[in-house]
């Protein structure tokens, strides 16, 4: 047992860390999740017996900002867990002395490696914490927080961890007017037109939050970049943002828009190979890093959906990549997305980017990173892995997923997506190892789902996806049920009777979402723009990739999209291997059927029901599902603070009903393509096609 000593308080003084031990008592109000996953609330019983023997005393062999921050969350998260609540302020001089400190820090031992990695290990009386950089120090007091808070006893902490990736970066798709694109938790974060001035204290708390589970930058607007994001008056705001998260080690990175140079300063062209384009860009990465030494540098949408890009002048994605990351050099990173799709393509869409990019292999600067979805159309609710991860050997490529659910019922659905970026992780692609394997050494972007609500995400369930994205990015071999369980003790409460019932709820949401939304691998059915509700019945849009149809292929003979030899043969992407998995419609996993194949109503699948039959079983599964999901919140209400719990159960409601929405419409079309009629005891839709058709949302968020 830890030695008991004289309680000591670290008292504020001009400028130091502001901490009491004694209690301050807590505002009269229920929660409201600002807190997300750093609530430490008081532990109980025996948990709080053990921690109470620790002093909140601290002694570091350095003295350097990052450290006092390490040190500043450990002693008022210990604090808060033995149940005290202490003041935060600004962290200033080291305190404690190392004879008597509970807590010894060494910030610089370099053989516990670089970047990130630590180990925390319980020493005689007290608990040392050991990293080769101060940042690990900040990412092991919050790993120690986490083990204690979950009831780990104190004298036996044996804890050591690295990052696996390099880069665990947030893709914020905000606009400087506030706007945030496919974004569902109110206006951004970024208050630009008040900045470099003023900083809002949510940076700083957005910088705790991602640093707490490893996320180390930040590309701060939106991939339809704005030319003007370069200008000096905003590399000013942007050097104050760096400035703010340099000691929680987060850097920021910019989305740039590739014509800047002609929109800027009214160069002629943007062409990748001019000379005075070149040193356009030479000089502004020049003029930026002159104000943010640390910048991380530059990603990049281009020739996609609109945007201009190098293939405007006939050059390729290589030639423009490699022109930016000329002008970078070894200072930062170009990352280049492979989301394309910028000229008609009969064939099909989900081959586009691999056609594109697989024959450019090789010829990326080495300071080039390629950023590719984790599914080869757009954050379906169900994909295969992309084909491009495995192909491209001799190219860093990056995971990008999506936090912020576009397509997964925005924020109002309760759809945890750790599984679903497992699934993508642990996929063997037959070239080269595991997903995560080839991404490990570039890393994985989220686009964020952070917004101006005061509980950042919309949905207080929707924080998970934020935790679980930077869990998975710093160890891709997590669980998500470890995952699930982590935040829910955090979040709401350590109760093994809640976690027992509430983490199977969170496990299977996504597969719910995807069952009542897109069922056996269909895909894109939601509505123009905003990508809210169904709306497979569409077909007439200038674009024939723009349209549902285009994605189910449904007539009276049958539905699916033949992604095999006789149609648009994209297996022949993959792996051979992978590929001989999703050929055969009688063998196949068929959460993936109507991907790749395209089948008669009355094709017998694997549980021996009509394909017809089978499709409307999922639909009916994933409303049931949703309707026992608000039965296990409401269930809980003793666990979970008055405010949450009907926030949750309200969003859940709103589910119930737009997931027999989604169901009653969908099976309404596909009726009136089939003529069929509803298996044996199936309730029919509460109304008929042409009202579904009707309805209309000009004003649905995240346009």
């Amino acid at each position: 047992m830890m030695r008991v000593r004289r309680l000591v308080n670290i008292v504020a003084t001009a400028g130091s860390l502001l901490f009491a031990s004694s209690v301050v008592a807590p505002a009269a109000h229920g929660e409201d999740g600002y807190d997300l996953w750093l609530r430490h609330a008081p532990l109980q019983g025996e948990a709080r017996a053990r921690l109470l023997d620790l002093e909140p005393t601290a002694y570091a062999s350095q003295d350097d900002v990052t450290t006092r921050l390490a040190i500043a969350e450990l002693m008022e998260g210990i604090a808060r867990l033995q149940g005290a609540h202490p003041i935060r302020g600004e962290p200033g001089d080291l305190p404690g002395a190392q004879a008597e400190a509970d807590f010894v820090f060494d910030c610089r031992d370099r053989t516990i490696g670089n970047e990130g990695a630590y180990a925390i290990r319980s020493e005689g009386e007290g608990i040392s914490i050991r990293a080769g950089e101060p940042v690990g120090c900040l990412y092991a007091s919050y790993a120690l927080l986490r083990e204690l808070g979950l009831g780990a006893d104190p004298s036996a902490i044996d804890l050591q961890s690295a990052p696996a990736m390099p880069l665990r970066l947030l893709n914020h798709w905000d606009n400087p007017d506030g706007h945030v694109e496919r974004g569902y938790a109110g206006r951004s974060i970024f208050d630009w037109w008040h900045l470099p001035e003023r900083l809002d204290q949510r940076m700083i708390d957005y910088a705790r939050a991602n640093a707490s589970v490893g996320i180390n930058g930040a590309v701060v607007n939106n991939v339809n970049a704005r030319a003007f994001m370069l200008e000096p008056r905003y590399i000013e705001k942007l050097a104050r943002l760096a400035d703010a998260w340099r000691p929680y080690g987060i850097r920021v990175y910019l989305s740039a828009r590739f014509s800047a140079p002609t929109e800027i300063d009214g160069l002629a062209t943007a062409d990748p190979l001019d000379p005075e384009v070149r040193a356009w860009w030479q000089a502004k990465a020049d003029e930026i890093y002159a104000a943010i030494p640390d910048f991380g540098g530059f990603l990049v949408k281009a020739n996609s959906e609109g945007q201009p890009g190098p293939q405007d002048y006939g050059r390729t994605h290589a030639d423009g990549a490699n022109m930016l990351a000329e002008a970078i050099g070894e200072r930062g990173t170009v990352i280049w997305r492979a989301f394309v799709y910028s000229a008609q393509d009969e064939t099909d869409r989900a081959k586009q980017a691999y056609d594109e990019f697989v024959p450019l292999d090789g010829a990326f600067a080495d300071n080039v990173i390629v950023q590719v979805k984790n599914g080869p159309v757009d954050f379906q609710p169900r994909e295969p892995f992309h084909p491009m991860f495995g192909a491209m050997p001799n190219t860093r490529l990056m995971l990008e997923v999506q936090i912020t659910k576009e397509y997964l019922g925005f924020a109002s659905h309760l759809a945890f997506l750790a599984p679903m970026w497992r699934e993508v992780l642990e996929a063997d692609t037959g070239r080269g190892g595991s997903v995560a394997e080839i991404v490990s050494p570039a890393g994985m972007a989220g686009v964020a789902n952070t917004g101006s609500d005061r509980n950042w995400s919309g949905s207080d369930f929707d924080q998970a996806n934020w935790y679980a994205f930077g869990r998975l990015a710093w160890d891709p071999s997590l669980s998500s049920e470890t995952i699930a369980r982590e935040w829910l003790a955090q979040t709401f409460d350590r109760e093994g009777a809640f976690l027992a019932e509430a983490a199977p709820m969170m496990l299977g949401s996504k597969e719910t979402v995807a069952r009542y939304m897109t069922p056996l691998g269909l895909a894109h059915l939601m509505a123009t723009g905003h990508h809210y509700g169904p709306a497979p019945w569409v077909c007439d849009l200038a674009r024939s990739e723009w349209n549902p149809c285009y994605y189910h292929r449904a007539d009276s003979e049958g539905i699916g999209f033949d992604r095999t030899a006789t149609g648009s043969n994209a297996l022949e992407q993959y792996a051979p291997a992978m590929a001989q998995d999703w050929s055969d419609p009688a063998t196949m996993d068929e959460r993936y059927l109507l991907w790749f194949h395209h089948l008669d109503w009355n094709y017998r699948t694997q549980s021996g029901r009509a394909l017809w039959d089978e499709l409307v079983h999922r639909y009916n599964q994933g409303v049931a599902e949703v309707d026992a999901m608000a039965r296990t919140w409401e269930g809980l209400s003793g666990y979970v603070d008055e405010e949450r719990h009907r926030a949750v159960a309200e969003s859940l409601r709103i589910q119930q009903r737009e997931a027999a929405w989604w169901r009653d419409a969908s099976i309404a079309y596909w009726q009136s393509l089939n003529g069929l009629r509803l298996p044996s005891g199936t309730r029919a839709p509460s109304h008929d096609l042409d009202y579904y058709r009707s309805l209309s949302f000009p004003e649905a968020p995240g346009q």
